[in-house]
């Protein structure tokens, strides 16, 4: 998988264990919903670090916890 399928993926995976919409998110990390929307339909090639950062922050996690999850494993992440 593309490296910004993985990001949707993992985002939609700690938003479930979390419970949370789109839109509580959102308000959580200060990212506009729009931009949650399209990460999680990878509608552009690449994510910035600094919105990965906001969502951890509204997620309550590191952004080494993001990151720790087979999704990310170099086997896995096409170019």
């Amino acid at each position: 998988m593309k490296l910004n399928e993985a990001v949707a993926i993992r985002i939609k995976e700690l938003c479930k264990e979390r419970e949370l919409t789109q839109y509580k998110l959102s308000m959580k990390s200060g990212v506009p919903q729009s931009t949650l929307s399209t990460i999680m339909s990878c509608s552009f090639p690449s994510v910035k670090l600094r919105i990965i950062y906001e969502i951890c922050e509204g997620l309550e996690i590191t952004i080494t916890e993001f990151f720790d999850s087979p999704l990310f494993q170099r086997e896995n992440i096409v170019d």
